[in-house]
């Protein structure tokens, strides 16, 4: 089940053309913009799980993280500037 739901995620994002925040949202209801430089939370509600998806700007997609909500919570607290940081401490971002 949770196979299906990130295999529906890779065909909502390769069946669209995202070319920004409004876009995917109307899209995907569950992706949160965590940071600037493209990077989305994903929630996959009803498996609780989070993905951490990079958008780059020739359309590929990387995924940085991947866990439980309650993972989740543990790394990046429900908080931005966290998640900031360990993308930082990951070479993600300057």
């Amino acid at each position: 089940m949770l196979g299906k739901a990130i295999d529906k995620l890779i065909v909502d994002l390769k069946q669209n053309a995202i070319t920004d925040n409004e876009m995917l949202k109307k899209i995907r209801p569950d992706a949160d913009l965590v940071h600037s430089d493209g990077f989305y939370i994903f929630n996959i509600h009803i498996h609780r799980t989070m993905i951490l998806l990079e958008f780059e700007d020739n359309g590929e997609v990387t995924v940085a993280w991947c866990g439980s909500h309650d993972e989740y919570e543990q790394t990046f607290r429900n908080n931005k500037n966290t998640i900031k940081k360990w993308l930082r401490n990951q070479g993600f971002i300057n």
